[in-house]
């Protein structure tokens, strides 16, 4: 099936891309007409409607209404204000928390012990070193 030539001259990307846009547009319009129209019915009808419908409505919208649990609903709103209004208490450290820190805190400590041994030892083990190498020149 081949298309003929004065076709393929007209026929580009370019032009089968503006007539698929004008197509969706054409079709967005049909789609919102009918929806505003049909909008347009469905409150003509209700306007039409005979006066027991309407009665009849506003009577189940009352019960609706008078079955809502108003009093609980005031109540919870007001539980979640107070609860929201409450400041946190503070956070309290748990027991492993404390050995955790208070290890830490050992650790640390310790360590700053051990640095100035290790430097005491260091020294006198010089000052013994020294004390040696004398005795040797000496003897």
């Amino acid at each position: 099936m081949e298309v003929p030539q004065s076709w393929k001259s007209k026929l580009s990307y370019k032009n089968a891309t503006i007539l698929v846009c004008f197509l969706n547009l054409v079709a967005a319009l049909i789609l919102l007409h009918g929806f505003f129209s049909g909008s347009d019915r469905r409150s003509a009808q209700f306007s039409q409607s005979d006066p027991s419908q309407i009665k009849y409505l506003l009577e189940s919208e009352e019960m609706r209404r008078a079955m809502e649990p108003s009093e609980l609903i005031k109540r919870i709103k007001e539980i979640e204000r107070e609860a929201y209004n409450e400041p946190e208490p503070e956070i309290k450290q748990v027991p492993k928390q404390k050995a955790a820190v208070d290890l830490s805190k050992r650790l640390k400590d310790s360590r700053a012990m051990n640095d100035a041994n290790s430097q005491r030892a260091l020294e006198e083990w010089r000052k013994r070193k020294m004390e040696r190498a004398r005795q040797r020149e000496v003897g």
